[in-house]
């Protein structure tokens, strides 16, 4: 692999928006980021919303991105809170498929591990995913109790491929070659 290959891995707090500028003044990436990252042309490998924490990577090259975006190219895995009880019926629909306003949304794989009260908490994988996928997947299912729409109220990506977050909060580093080359083998 050539020394010229390098990722960056942050971790993205809520509030925090992946763009360059806000024309809002909200704070970017960019902002928690050294000078260098926006000054060299770093990019990030797809999007957090604001509201999601978790695993962004930011590389210079762009036949990276396309590699890293590209259906299927990398598994992406989040732990998902959840307003409302989410059943076995549920997972299996996520599974299958969930009508939406934006076409049909599934899951690879989506796992309850537990919960507190009325909410519920969840390991969800995408091969692919669109804007705000997973808060409109389950915004798409119903509370068995209440028949209310079900509500993602935390979203932390927490795996790319192979690559686990391992910082903290607001915090980057570069990955090593290893890493790298895993993330380009694929899932």
């Amino acid at each position: 692999m050539s020394g010229e290959l390098r990722v960056l891995m942050f971790h993205k707090p809520r509030g925090v928006v992946v763009t360059r500028s806000d024309e809002r003044g909200r704070k970017t990436v960019y902002g928690l980021l050294p000078d260098w990252a926006l000054a060299d042309g770093w990019v990030p490998v797809g999007r957090l919303d604001q509201d999601s924490t978790g695993l962004l990577l930011l590389v210079k090259e762009g036949a990276l991105v396309e590699a890293l975006t590209r259906p299927g190219a990398c598994l992406k895995t989040y732990e998902v809170w959840v307003r409302g009880r989410v059943t076995e019926e549920h997972l299996d629909a996520i599974r299958r498929g969930v009508p939406s306003p934006v076409g049909v949304l599934t899951a690879s794989s989506a796992e309850l591990l537990g919960g507190a009260g009325p909410k519920s908490r969840l390991r969800v994988t995408l091969d692919e995913g669109k804007n705000r996928h997973i808060r409109r997947l389950f915004g798409a299912l119903k509370d068995p109790k209440f028949g209310t729409p079900l509500k993602v109220v935390e979203l932390k990506r927490t795996q790319i491929g192979s690559l686990a977050l391992d910082i903290p909060s607001g915090s980057w580093r570069f990955l090593e070659e290893h890493e790298v080359e895993a993330l380009l083998g694929g899932r």
